[in-house]
């Protein structure tokens, strides 16, 4: 796939950072010596609210995308920014806390990669992890659905099955690691009419829709995307001004060693 659009992404910065500030909440506030891990920090949404939190801690940023990276610079809200890919990444320093909004539902094995991390911490550290579980609602299954029947070929590169568990799923995997809270919240997100499409597919757009679009030339993308928004008016039907109503599933987990 081609790299991110952090201004594609930071359409919805409010509400992709709304489930951030509701995990932050959750952190024990009696950490550990050592440095705190924004692990998939992408433009640096969450800097801002680490920083506000854990004041001259040593704040360090890890993504693997060059361009997200950039933007965050622009925070001015991390000690250090590097270029990682988390799947195979370990921490120099044991962390305090690795918190990870909206990153790990990209990666797996999960029984494998979370132990992982958890076993990096520093003795009393903390691993924060928030990701979406939109697998199975219309959003995502239609985004599926309308790409293998119009391109069949398509189906490998997006495989049908859920890529977040659930929060028990998670409790059992990690609880002989550490101190385990997990839950899920379904967020009610009111879109604002957008130019062009549907507003359910500018939200999509910058995230599950970027490996369906990748493979694909300008007139195809132009068929499918025009499928899809036909598809999303009758799962969500647009408001009287143009605005949509678009309930979004969240999972969340925090483990302390």
């Amino acid at each position: 796939m081609t790299d991110w659009n952090p201004d594609s992404y930071a359409r919805f910065t409010g509400l992709r950072l709304r489930p951030a500030a509701d995990l932050l909440a959750q952190v024990p506030g009696d950490l550990p010596p050592g440095p705190v891990v924004d692990l998939g920090c992408g433009a640096g949404a969450a800097g801002p609210l680490l920083r506000a939190r854990y004041g001259s801690r040593r704040i360090e940023g890890l993504d693997s995308s060059a361009a997200m990276l950039d933007k965050a610079r622009g925070t001015a809200c991390y000690d250090s920014l590097a270029d990682a890919d988390i799947a195979t990444w370990h921490p120099a320093d044991p962390p305090a806390l690795i918190f990870s909004n909206a990153v790990l539902h990209w990666l797996g094995p999960h029984d494998t990669l979370l132990p992982r991390l958890v076993q990096g911490l520093a003795p009393g550290g903390v691993l924060a992890v928030q990701m979406p579980g939109q697998h199975d609602a219309p959003s995502h299954r239609l985004a599926r659905d309308t790409a293998w029947g119009l391109f069949p070929a398509l189906g490998p590169a997006a495989p049908d099955r859920p890529a977040v568990a659930t929060p028990d799923a998670y409790w059992h995997l990690l609880s002989p690691h550490g101190t385990v809270s997990a839950w899920e919240t379904t967020y009610l997100q009111h879109l604002a009419p957008v130019p062009s499409g549907h507003p359910v597919r500018a939200f999509t757009e910058s995230t599950v829709l970027r490996p369906i679009l990748a493979p694909l030339d300008p007139d195809q993308q132009a068929t499918f995307l025009a499928a899809y928004d036909a598809a999303l008016d009758l799962a969500y039907p647009r408001l009287r001004d143009g605005s949509a109503l678009f309930p979004f599933r969240r999972v969340f987990f925090v483990v302390r060693t």
